[in-house]
């Protein structure tokens, strides 16, 4: 990897006893590709199944046996590669990598070297207010590995071979990214953006979405130091813990006088840790040579349109649209469109306010974010299962902008719809919520406040801001049911203010 040290301003410096180091990271991403079958065979990839139970004769490499090209994972490295506005190559590869180790069946990977499906993209991310465009290097296609199993016996190890030849696309960055923070966004980023496009499920959990993290340290405006990778970290709050803890260990070993010796770590969170695992491996080590048993895949730009013609709405433009129709702002569009089923469930919930003829896009951003979200995360769940529908959303908003309901009974509308479910105009009508717009009541209301506190009254001449207490009280009064806008011109009208 080259230095492009374009992606941010902020150099983001870790303080050392012998001054700032700035943290340098790359990134290869694998996410598994969204194909029901393997990259070279029919064998399925199904999550859970039973050890050694989709193993094709093809992924446990019997003799005579030929790999034969699953067009749909084809189709999605080149959907992603357009997602990532990166050059599609017409003519690619598919390379012999070997190494020997039980999981590998062949006792080599099938993969791309020098000539990848996908070339140069990138991805643009926002930290701390700043946006940063990170370079994608490369996309290729490979098989993935089996499992190797060390836990179930104290003498022996096995080897699962169902995920032997399932295709995943390495993504490569740049070197651009320059903390931990960024390295995150980066990989949420990605995760989005293959999950909008349904290439990959990317779930960190399943082992469908990891990352090898390409740590290394050096004095600001000094060349590149050594780099260690850092293997298979599994969630986004590790590579965060992963490259402070190893960048952390480099700066500590260089200010000693020593020298970071190029290799391949692992990332032990319970330890905060990482320890080395090999020396770092160079191409040449693999003897990488073009597999014999594949041609080389040509593709036509007609292909290529026609994938790109059907592509999604993908985060960037949705959020660009999200501020210039819906008047949202730039941090709360950036919220919704992180996650596609989010984003689909605010338009969902605009449009059942539009059609009870309420324009309330923005009110609505801050009912989904706070509301639905910081209740679902409350409860550690998803906005799929959401126990209030976007209609039902729709509707509580619709009930504020037409005056019906105040904020406060909406909070309580909304409480009742979570737990109970119905309809909320109905659940309004039927439990007496409706908004006192009766300015008589309200009058009468003010008045029986005002004649209980002759005190409060003179202070409120004096110090106009104590006008909330009389509005607190008045919507006391009313079981929070008062027009608050229509309480509030009485008491100044009554008040004098």
């Amino acid at each position: 990897m080259q230095d492009t040290a374009t992606a941010s301003k902020a150099r983001n410096l870790i303080e050392g006893a012998t001054g700032p180091w700035e943290v340098i990271v790359g990134l290869e991403v694998h996410a598994q590709v969204a194909s029901a079958s393997k990259l070279f065979s029919g064998a399925s990839t199904e999550f859970g199944a039973e050890p050694n139970s989709h193993v094709s004769l093809v992924d446990a490499a019997m003799p005579g046996m030929l790999p034969v090209i699953n067009a749909e994972c084809i189709a999605q490295a080149v959907r992603t590669g357009l997602g990532l506005s990166a050059k599609i190559n017409l003519k690619s590869v598919f390379d012999r990598k070997n190494y020997f180790y039980p999981d590998l069946p062949q006792g080599y990977q099938i993969s791309q070297y020098k000539q990848p499906i996908v070339g140069e993209g990138e991805v643009e991310i926002d930290v701390d207010g700043e946006t940063l465009k990170v370079g994608i290097e490369r996309l290729h296609l490979e098989q993935d590995a089996g499992k190797s199993i060390h836990d179930q016996h104290p003498d022996y190890s096995y080897v699962d071979l169902n995920r032997s030849g399932v295709a995943l696309m390495e993504i490569v960055s740049r070197p651009d990214m320059r903390s931990s923070k960024q390295a995150q966004a980066y990989v949420s980023k990605l995760r989005t953006i293959l999950r909008y496009l349904g290439t990959s499920d990317a779930d960190m959990e399943k082992g469908n979405l990891r990352a090898d993290v390409n740590v290394s340290v050096r004095k600001p405006g000094a060349k590149l130091g050594t780099r260690c990778e850092i293997k298979n970290v599994n969630s986004i709050r590790f590579i965060g813990q992963a490259i402070e803890t190893e960048a952390r260990r480099q700066i500590d070993i260089l200010e000693a006088g020593g020298a970071i010796d190029q290799e391949t770590r692992l990332f032990d969170p319970g330890k905060g840790e990482t320890r080395s695992m090999r020396s770092k491996e160079e191409a040449h080590d693999y003897r990488y040579f073009p597999d014999p048993d594949l041609l080389p895949l040509e593709l036509t730009m007609e292909y290529v349109g026609e994938l790109e013609k059907n592509l999604p709405e993908l985060p960037d433009a949705k959020k660009r649209r999200f501020i210039k129709d819906y008047e949202i702002t730039d941090y709360n569009a950036g919220v919704l469109v992180s996650d596609k089923a989010l984003a689909e469930y605010f338009e969902a919930a605009c449009q059942e306010a539009e059609k009870q003829n309420t324009d309330a896009a923005d009110i609505i951003a801050n009912w989904v974010i706070n509301e639905v979200l910081g209740r679902l995360n409350k409860d550690g769940s998803s906005i799929e299962k959401s126990p209030v529908s976007p209609a039902q959303l729709g509707s509580i908003v619709a009930l504020i902008g037409r005056g019906t309901i105040s904020g406060k009974i909406a909070k309580d509308l909304f409480e009742i719809v979570w737990s109970e479910g119905g309809d909320p105009a109905e659940i309004v009508e039927k439990r007496g919520m409706k908004q006192v717009t009766d300015t008589a009541a309200i009058e009468k209301a003010v008045d029986e406040i005002i004649a209980a506190n002759p005190d409060k009254v003179e202070q409120v001449k004096a110090k106009p801001t104590m006008l909330g207490w009389f509005v607190g009280q008045v919507m006391k009064a009313s079981g929070g049911k008062a027009n608050p806008q229509a309480v509030n011109e009485i008491l100044k009208a009554k008040l004098g203010i």
